[in-house]
């Protein structure tokens, strides 16, 4: 059974069309054919060269690296005494306490991991 398109109509404007592209749906639609492009080998530049296709292991440790340098917000609940402990350790060593925070965090986790 062929695949159900998730592109907008050619009918459609062209900030119509720009618009899908930014929304969630048009992102994941881009990522997946990027992805089929690389895997495939018909990843093209500009010029209309083909880029060879990409080693697997190169491109895991490329979204690996990326990941690790990606951040998103959380909430968390933590006692008083935490808080007022890290900002304590935050101004003997110049930086910011939630700094200190994510690194206590990050240090557990590999202790934990």
């Amino acid at each position: 059974m062929p695949r159900k398109s998730t592109r907008p109509s050619d009918s459609r404007p062209e900030l119509e069309e720009a618009d899908w592209y930014a929304s969630p749906e048009g992102r994941r639609q881009t990522q997946r054919e990027f992805e089929r492009a690389l895997r495939n080998g018909t990843l093209i530049r500009s010029s209309g060269t083909r880029i060879p296709r990409t080693n697997p292991g190169v491109f895991e440790t490329l979204l690996k690296q990326a990941k690790a340098n990606a951040t998103r917000p959380v909430s968390l609940r933590l006692s008083i005494a935490d808080i007022e402990l890290a900002k304590s350790l935050a101004s003997k060593q110049g930086i910011g306490y939630q700094t200190v925070l994510k690194q206590a965090i990050r240090k557990g986790l590999k202790r934990a991991g």
